[in-house]
């Protein structure tokens, strides 16, 4: 299968954090949700796939391309949004966007118009006058506007409604209907990815727990309650994770084809989140 982007044994180390041996890969036409708990890694990893930070070994390929090598050649095709606004506050989006075109070898005027009218957002607006979502928005329309194959998007809908949040995800929802291109979604807001992430990439203290296709990964995984006296150590090392209060225990299995060989019927099965595998993966137990 293609891949838009490649990752393969990404190391980088500072001097209480460390990315080991990060590894995963995104295919043309698919959207991955890059997730994990706030500190896990997600922006570091982002920063180095856009050279913004120099690695320690791996090796990171865009378009097929090294990252490095053809930097100026791949940042031409990619677009990049950000939680945080990197815009001159004083000027108009207008303005703004004649300091951005001429930065791309491929400015379509006449598509940054039809996505800034689309989007409902004013010309003459100053980005200081802007809300956090029209940010967002006006960053969608400058990386849609120069022919972006791949837009890589660091915690985009942090911190927004969700009314403007649904936009954002129906925006990327039609922009993946192009198969040619991807969308790399680093988030911890992991509702966002339950309707519109293919593949989901988990990151945890810099490392890779798994990068699998999302169906296959809430199909396979399972999360089980009942009566504590159900559980031994033996059965508890088939969990990734257990929470157990005083009324019983709620746990993530792996595999869902093993219930009936722990558990006959004497338990409840509930299908898990993202936000469930997330959890239990990064903190394996929760005890209340």
């Amino acid at each position: 299968m293609n891949s838009i982007l490649e990752v393969k044994n990404l190391n980088k180390s500072f001097k209480d954090f460390s990315l080991k041996n990060v590894s995963f890969s995104l295919p043309r036409g698919f959207i991955m949700g890059f997730i994990g708990p706030n500190g896990a890694g997600k922006s570091t990893t982002i920063k180095l796939i856009m050279n913004l930070l120099k690695k320690d070994s791996g090796e990171i390929k865009v378009f097929g391309l090294d990252n490095i090598k053809n930097e100026k050649e791949i940042k031409n095709k990619i677009g990049f949004v950000y939680d945080e606004n990197y815009f001159y506050e004083e000027l108009t989006i207008s303005e703004m966007k004649n300091v951005i075109a001429p930065l791309y070898k491929f400015w379509d005027k006449d598509a940054f118009d039809k996505h800034i009218k689309n989007f409902e957002l004013s010309p003459k607006k100053k980005i200081k006058d802007l809300s956090k979502g029209m940010k967002m928005k006006f960053s969608l329309a400058v990386a849609l506007s120069h022919g972006a194959e791949l837009l890589i998007m660091d915690e985009p809908t942090s911190g927004l409604d969700p009314l403007v949040r649904g936009e954002l995800l129906d925006i990327l929802s039609f922009l993946i209907q192009d198969e040619n291109k991807g969308v790399f979604f680093s988030t911890h807001i992991t509702s966002d990815l339950d309707k519109t992430a293919d593949y989901i990439t988990l990151l945890h203290n810099g490392e890779v727990l798994f990068s699998t296709a999302k169906d296959e990964l809430l199909d396979s995984y399972t999360i089980i309650k009942g009566d504590k006296k159900l559980l031994n150590e033996a059965v508890k090392q088939n969990f990734i994770g257990i929470k157990e209060n005083s009324f019983g225990f709620e746990g993530l299995l792996r595999d869902r084809n093993s219930i009936k060989t722990l558990f006959k019927d004497n338990v409840i099965v509930e299908k898990p989140t993202l936000e469930d595998i997330m959890l239990y993966s990064t903190r394996r137990s929760l005890n209340d």
